[in-house]
């Protein structure tokens, strides 16, 4: 293999790849990241065997061929370099780098032993790749880490042809996203599949900045996520994952129908009062709150034996009973943070029963929070 390509080119795919690479006493060469020639590009590819990705940059290719390098080391050393063209140049498993001032030997593996990262082009939906990783950053942190029910552990998503649907559970805390589509795809069956978490943390950080299309193609037990290169149909990023096994328990039991009482609140305000009575919670990080729709006022209380009591009063718009219910302020936190808008909707169902947050001119997404039961 000869090529020449620019650094930073090659910095964004060992960056992009390296991310999975891994120490592995049975399986070694999972720590390398696999270089391949393919026609005018360098196709970058590195696996942990549960997701794959590849990357294809632009290079002159002089001499066709592939190898497999630590993917650690290869990013440390690019990471260094500033803008200019490099060569890359393979001979006897060894990988030579060489710039303007540097040479740079590396000692690879052969790629024949390099596990097969499979590429799935069957059936596919196509969405703006922005408004699909902004809906999935609002849910891919609230599933459970659990082995005793491993459908938690990831995001449900369910493709209809004129919506998606993302949902994310730990059983303390739900939160659903749809993306309505301007127009249906007709082509689509409906797809229900559960993403583990990690992969829908990659996706995130790979394809949180890219602008265009994005496809996903599905199979029984895998997905695959590609973007395109700017201007081009040739692909850029694939990431590839396979799915959960199992059923995703039917949420929609646990969203509460009606209400005790309804708020509407500064969002800012709320947060903020919030943070300061955070400081004086003890080990279950529990806040408490007492709703007086009377005074059109809320009293947030907490108290940490060692270290004193917090109480402050927030006013908003309530309708309903009076209550007293308590929360893991963490919990409340993370769901206000998700919510843009100047005021929210605070509704809840009872002192024990689920409490329900969302945006006050937006019903594609709410978050769902229990309370800390009473001792």
């Amino acid at each position: 293999m000869k090529l020449l390509i620019l650094s930073n080119n090659l910095k964004e795919g060992v960056e992009v790849t390296s991310r999975l690479t891994q120490k592995s006493i049975s399986l070694p060469i999972l720590s390398n990241i696999l270089l391949q020639t393919e026609k005018n590009f360098l196709k970058i590819s590195s696996t942990d065997l549960e997701i794959g990705i590849k990357f294809w940059s632009l290079a002159k290719i002089e001499r066709e061929g592939q190898i497999t390098i630590p993917g650690k080391i290869l990013f440390n050393l690019i990471s260094s370099l500033s803008e200019e063209k490099i060569l890359l140049e393979t001979k006897d498993s060894i990988l030579k780098i060489q710039g303007e001032n540097f040479e740079t030997k590396i000692l690879g593996q052969e790629a024949q032993d390099y596990p097969i990262i499979p590429e799935l082009k069957d059936s596919f939906i196509e969405i703006d790749n922005s408004t699909f990783i902004q809906a999935l950053s609002l849910v891919a942190d609230i599933t459970a880490i659990t082995q005793i029910r491993p459908e938690l552990s990831g995001v449900y998503l369910v493709f209809e042809k004129d919506k998606i649907i993302m949902a994310a559970s730990d059983s303390f805390r739900l939160a659903e996203k749809q993306i309505i589509f301007q127009e249906e795809n007709s082509g689509l069956e409906k797809q229900a599949i559960i993403l583990p978490q990690k992969t829908a943390r990659e996706l995130i950080n790979i394809l949180g900045e890219k602008e265009g299309k994005l496809k996903i193609y599905f199979s029984s037990n895998q997905v695959m996520f590609e973007i395109e290169i700017p201007e081009t149909s040739h692909p850029q990023v694939q990431i590839t994952s396979r799915l959960i096994e199992g059923s995703y328990p039917n949420y929609k039991e646990i969203i509460p129908q009606q209400f005790q009482t309804q708020i509407i609140l500064n969002r800012s305000e709320f947060l903020d009062q919030i943070k300061r009575a955070s400081l004086f919670t003890g080990k279950i990080n529990e806040i408490q709150l007492q709703i007086l729709p009377k005074k059109g006022q809320i009293e947030i209380f907490s108290q940490n034996p060692e270290l004193g009591e917090q109480k402050s009063l927030l006013f908003g718009k309530i309708e309903g009973e009076k209550l007293k219910i308590s929360f893991n302020y963490r919990f409340l936190m993370d769901g206000l943070l998700k919510i843009k808008t100047p005021e929210v909707i605070f509704q809840l169902s009872s002192e024990e029963g689920p409490a329900l947050l969302k945006s006050i001119d937006d019903e594609t997404y709410f978050y769902i929070v229990m309370p800390i039961k009473p001792s």
